[in-house]
């Protein structure tokens, strides 16, 4: 097997092309040819020793991948080879083969692409999860969506869309604001050009969103905050601007308001009957095409340095998905 190989964490120029001895699966592991891997935001943190999570090294990094079912470890039940499945293990996407927890891989029903696969768990479960379990949104609703044309920012339009919500979509350029409502949004805002509170109380009759779904951070959070209705949610997804946020705890006081933390790794191992059941839903909703990752470009994965340099430029639409 072949993988991108992080022996020092100081960057991606660091990462290394390598043959390595191909693994077998022990108890409760699948070996799993890669058909494709998504590039995400923790999968340059993490080659840069910046994420919360630091595997021991050396490591191959990517987090999400999906591909075939190649060796099954002793006594397998549910998994068998050839069978399709993806896969968001933190590691091991960016090669040829890799090593998977069974209990973390989906299987994938007839119809599900690898490609699609590869760049639906982190974003889509991370949203789903967002909106639907900690924002609680409901029918009728307000969503005001930041880095809307990210691949988490485009998974919560069509989420919330489909949960029956109004969408603001809002992003840095008109392309991608042009892209949001494409796939659904009600109304976008630009924020390189617009003040964000202001299109915001614009947008809403000058009543708010009731709920914020911030994957930025940096100098947007506040005035997110701020626009905020009356019980809003304001959604603590990640920090894509570089900025972790200091927030005003008097403007969640005044407004009756809360702060929501989201993270998808940590409820599903704390509660992983129902983060399956969120995976259930989510493929039973691409099935009847209600979602549906959007995918900037497939890259071979030998330039997988070239697909970093490119989502350094944020310029992506959706997500790079790099494929064998």
């Amino acid at each position: 097997m072949h993988a991108w190989l992080c022996e020092n964490p100081v960057g991606v120029e660091a990462l290394q092309w390598k043959e390595l001895p191909t693994p077998q699966p022990r108890a409760g592991e699948v070996l799993v040819e890669i058909k494709a891997a998504s590039l995400n935001f923790p999968d340059l943190l993490i080659v840069q020793n910046k994420y919360q999570i630091k595997p021991p090294l050396p490591f191959v990094p990517g987090a999400e991948y999906a591909g075939v079912v190649a060796a099954v470890g002793p006594d397998m039940q549910h998994l068998q080879v050839g069978q399709s499945v993806a896969c968001l293990s933190g590691t091991g996407g960016f090669g040829t083969h890799t090593i998977a927890p069974a209990a973390l891989c989906l299987p994938l029903p007839p119809g599900f692409s690898h490609a699609d696969a590869a760049a639906f768990i982190m974003t889509y479960a991370t949203s789903h999860h967002a909106l639907v379990d900690r924002g609680q949104v409901k029918a009728g609703e307000t969503v005001l969506v930041l880095g809307a044309a990210g691949g988490v920012g485009t998974a919560a339009i069509q989420i919330a869309k489909t949960l029956g919500a109004r969408v603001i979509a809002a992003a840095s350029s008109d392309d991608k604001c042009e892209l949001c409502r494409s796939i659904g949004a009600d109304a976008t805002i630009n924020y390189s050009r617009e003040k964000l509170r202001e299109a915001v109380a614009a947008a809403t009759g000058g009543r708010g969103p009731d709920v914020v779904y911030d994957p930025v951070g940096g100098d947007l959070a506040e005035p997110a905050l701020r626009s905020l209705a009356w019980r809003g949610r304001y959604l603590v997804i990640g920090f894509a601007s570089g900025t972790i946020p200091s927030l005003p705890l008097n403007l969640p006081l005044l407004k009756g308001t809360a702060i929501v933390g989201v993270f998808w790794g940590s409820f599903s191992r704390h509660e992983p009957k129902a983060a399956a059941a969120v995976l259930a839903e989510l493929a039973r909703w691409y099935g009847e095409g209600r979602i549906k990752p959007v995918i900037d470009r497939l890259m071979p994965m030998a330039e997988l340095k070239a697909a970093y340099e490119y989502m350094g430029t944020r310029g992506v639409k959706g997500k790079v998905v790099m494929v064998n």
